[in-house]
């Protein structure tokens, strides 16, 4: 295991009694709420993504893991879409091998001053890379990207074509968080996970509205691993994760989400904080891994709730719900089983550290969920593989 810098004892105290949440007594009922096609007359092609620009005119933006990106009003009536972007030229996507692709995208936060994107994609340049951009809005048309602007931020080998993790999201801090996984096969049999010397199988953290030299973004300085240890790289944020898919802040709180894939018996939930070791590949879940894994500590973070295989096989990661259409929902952790279907609201006591509820929501549908996001009103719309956009609503009502 890597040595820990200083001063991060204090973050891992302040998670160090979730461990025990996910055998306490919690609440497990089905709430009256399912999904719905929320717009029955569009269709996309393994759409990854769906989002907001957070610049007030309430349009979605669905990403296909081809490489191209619509854009549309958000009405349930909408018939058609335009193409934002399209880098599918660029994109490398297999049937075979499908966790590479277009993976992540993220609206910069003053998107509606500076029309700045950052996309997350594998690249046909090079084989197994995965590649960080800024793209730029059009200045002449606002439902078009300039296709003659790139920027490539960063460039990261994958050792295998599965475990990319894949999701760029910008924290309330203005800083912009990437989501890698360890790189991929089985077991991290390259060790990346404990290891801070690599990106792969870590949280990442940087500035894109600056840049370090030689680099088209900079490292914070605060981010725990800056000059400690020797040779630890500096935009770790945190580490020990085996395959993010999906992470997202609390819009109330800041409190940092991620859902991690597991690979043997158990899915996670995690709350990340700064410089933390989340396990993998000592721990998978709860639970010491393999015959070289690591019993419970206070330097390796447990999951705030976990679920075994017999229930689902691989978590789609969603965002702490703050709408309005559903107020029984307000504070609950949304999330999906892309292999059973199922989907759940997780309700978590930030006082107590601990989860209080695990609801059921209708997943009579059997949805394979690929990702959960939100409008710009904090309302949820679930993409799966067969093309369609999902949202919720009450069970029974024949509208939103």
């Amino acid at each position: 295991m890597m040595p820990r810098p200083l001063g991060l004892l204090f973050s891992l105290l302040v998670v160090l009694a979730v461990g025990a949440a996910a055998s306490a007594q919690v609440a497990e009922t089905q709430l009256p709420i399912e999904p719905y096609k929320a717009f029955p007359k569009l269709k996309f092609n393994r759409p990854i993504i769906v989002d907001h620009a957070g610049d007030g005119s309430g349009r979605l933006f669905v990403a296909s893991q081809l490489g191209a990106v619509h854009v549309f009003p958000n009405d349930a009536g909408a018939e058609t879409t335009q193409i934002f972007m399209d880098i599918s030229d660029r994109v490398v996507y297999k049937d075979r091998e499908n966790e590479e692709g277009f993976l992540g995208m993220a609206f910069h936060p003053k998107y509606s001053e500076n029309g700045e994107l950052f996309v997350y994609y594998t690249t046909t340049d090079a084989p197994l890379t995965s590649v960080i951009s800024r793209f730029r809005v059009s200045k002449d048309n606002p439902n078009q990207f300039d296709p003659a602007y790139e920027e490539e931020l960063m460039r990261i080998d994958q050792p295998f074509w599965n475990h990319n993790g894949g999701t760029v999201v910008f924290g309330p801090d203005g800083y912009l968080y990437v989501g890698l996984g360890d790189g991929g096969k089985a077991n991290d049999p390259m060790g990346n996970g404990q290891n801070v010397n690599t990106l792969l199988g870590s949280i990442l953290r940087i500035d894109v509205d600056n840049k370090d030299p030689g680099k088209n973004y900079a490292i914070p300085k605060d981010n725990p691993f800056v000059e400690q240890p020797e040779g630890a790289r500096g935009e770790i944020w945190a580490y020990g994760l085996r395959n993010v898919w999906r992470m997202s802040f609390d819009r109330a709180n800041g409190t940092f989400w991620a859902a991690d894939v597991g690979q043997d018996i158990w899915e996670e939930i995690d709350i990340i904080v700064r410089g933390g070791n989340y396990g993998w590949n000592l721990r998978e879940g709860m639970h010491k891994f393999g015959p070289s894994g690591a019993e419970a500590s206070a330097e390796l973070i447990d999951p705030i709730w976990e679920y075994h295989h017999d229930i689902g096989k691989s978590i789609t990661g969603g965002f702490v719900y703050r709408g309005k259409a559903l107020p029984e929902l307000v504070g609950c952790y949304l999330y999906a089983d892309y292999i059973t279907g199922r989907l759940w609201a997780l309700k978590y006591d930030y006082e107590t550290g601990k989860v209080v509820a695990n609801y059921a929501l209708d997943s009579s549908d059997n949805l394979p969920v690929m990702s959960i996001g939100e409008d710009q009103d904090g309302e949820p719309y679930y993409t799966v593989t067969f093309g369609d956009i999902y949202g919720l609503r009450r069970a029974g009502s024949d509208s939103p």
